[in-house]
């Protein structure tokens, strides 16, 4: 494994990189605060309408479990972004293709390696 050059991505394509992230953190953000909203506006209900009140609190508690690992990783790539190394590999140290950082600029991996932690994980869930 050898070490990177600080920038693997240019500048440019680093900058618009950023402003994706940023876009998709103020979306969550804005996302997040609309669904604690809802869970505080519900109060007491009947007995019949728990049940699926609950199922919704839950789905909303999930999503927003979901939205909070996101907001970690766009941060995470948002200070890769300001030390001069994002789009490289946090595995293997090579460049992230381009298309995977237009698709998932959070990306922390390059598409091998990610592969590779998945098979990992799903070999240590089976056992």
């Amino acid at each position: 494994m050898t070490a990177m050059k600080p920038e693997s991505v240019p500048k440019s394509t680093s900058d618009l990189h950023r402003e994706m992230l940023l876009t998709k953190r103020r979306q969550l953000l804005q996302d997040y605060r609309a669904e604690s909203a809802l869970l505080a506006e519900w109060g007491p209900v009947a007995d019949d309408d728990q049940p699926p009140m609950l199922h919704d609190q839950f789905v909303t508690l999930h999503q927003q479990g979901l939205a909070y690992q996101t907001l970690k990783l766009i941060d995470a790539a948002l200070d890769r972004v300001a030390g001069g190394e994002f789009g490289t590999c946090l595995a293997c140290g090579e460049p992230i293709s381009n298309r995977r950082l237009n698709a998932i600029p959070w990306a922390e991996y390059c598409i091998g390696c990610q592969e590779n932690l998945a098979r990992c994980e799903e070999s240590g869930r089976a056992a």
